[in-house]
């Protein structure tokens, strides 16, 4: 089901796709690629949004640094001092944090709008991206497949192809709280990770990856996440064909659980510690399945390079389930 959510300000129409599936509700935009909502129920069956999201599409436009549910790409994540080496050449890209990319640059994906058809259970989101946007080489063709299976887990399949060699991480952003509100730093949280890409102060990769073993970073066993982490963990399972579970979030309060499973070798945690108004630093948690930040610039990391004639695919899948 679509629907009209707004109007950009060329007088575009951004419409609203809901998915419905064996009690959860998530709805999409055509705008960003956005995860505007996720409705799940708690232990007595109360339906809330575990997401955080803006009610019109003002929001959206109002605050966009957050990336609020977004799809997030060329590249996700930081590429430092936004320039990267790749076939003998230079490329320079739009610096939009200090001297660093983010997230694809000033107007990556998540402000762009996407074509948006219906599939089995879900949607389809496209869009082409040409060549030289944000200083990307290469023309390419994305999608993202959003769709609630049988048992109504959210699963979001990636794919791309390019007509030049280039490089290529995508991620979605969604805060999670699985309250419905207030602070999340009460949830606890399980990653299958012994290591973390450690950062400078730019929070870009610095080093060699860092055992967690005996540090604030160590979530092998579950606990409260609590404040104070925007870092990469290194994925024991790394790159894989199809997804392998890789986390999982508890609310003790509603007893709602968020299982993360994923084909990519890398978790972004993000505690949203600059979260601002309407929300309040900490009100949600994301967790951005993706290769590992500034890999472009290390070639010992997994490589995000993609050619012609390859496919680039990733898959995450997000499951819900409550616990006693």
């Amino acid at each position: 089901m679509s629907e009209l959510f707004g109007t950009l300000p060329d007088g575009t129409p951004v419409r609203r796709w809901t998915l419905e599936r064996d009690g959860v509700r998530v709805r999409v935009l055509s705008y960003g690629g956005i995860v505007q909502s996720v409705e799940i129920p708690d232990r007595d069956g109360r339906r809330a949004d575990v997401v955080l999201g803006f009610p019109g599409l003002n929001g959206y436009l109002e605050h966009p640094e957050p990336y609020l549910g977004a799809l997030v790409g060329r590249y996700a994540n930081r590429i430092e001092g936004a320039r990267f080496p790749l076939g003998g050449r230079s490329y320079a890209l739009e610096p939009n944090d200090g001297p660093n990319s983010l997230h694809g640059g000033a107007r990556g994906f998540d402000k762009r709008l996407w074509d948006v058809e219906p599939v089995e259970h879900g949607v389809r989101l496209s869009r082409v991206s040409p060549r030289g946007e944000e200083g990307f080489p290469g023309r390419l063709e994305v999608s993202a497949t959003c769709t609630l299976d049988a048992r109504g887990a959210l699963r979001i399949a990636y794919e791309a192809v390019t007509d030049a060699t280039t490089v290529v991480n995508l991620t979605n952003h969604s805060y999670w709280n699985l309250s419905g509100s207030g602070h999340a730093g009460g949830h606890e949280l399980r990653i299958v990770a012994s290591r973390i890409t450690p950062v400078d102060g730019d929070l870009i990769a610095a080093g060699e990856p860092a055992d967690v073993t005996g540090t604030r970073f160590d979530f092998r066993t579950a606990r409260k996440t609590g404040v104070g982490y925007d870092h990469n963990f290194v994925l024991d399972k790394g790159v894989t064909a199809t997804p392998e579970e890789v986390a999982e979030l508890h609310d003790p309060a509603s007893g709602r659980v968020l299982t993360v499973a994923t084909t990519e070798p890398g978790l972004q945690l993000y505690t949203a510690d600059h979260l601002g108004a309407p929300f309040a630093p900490g009100d949600g948690i994301a967790l951005e399945t993706q290769h590992f930040p500034d890999s472009p610039n290390r070639p010992d990391f997994p490589s995000t390079v993609l050619r012609p004639g390859e496919v680039y695919r990733s898959e995450t899948v997000y499951a819900f389930g409550v616990r006693a």
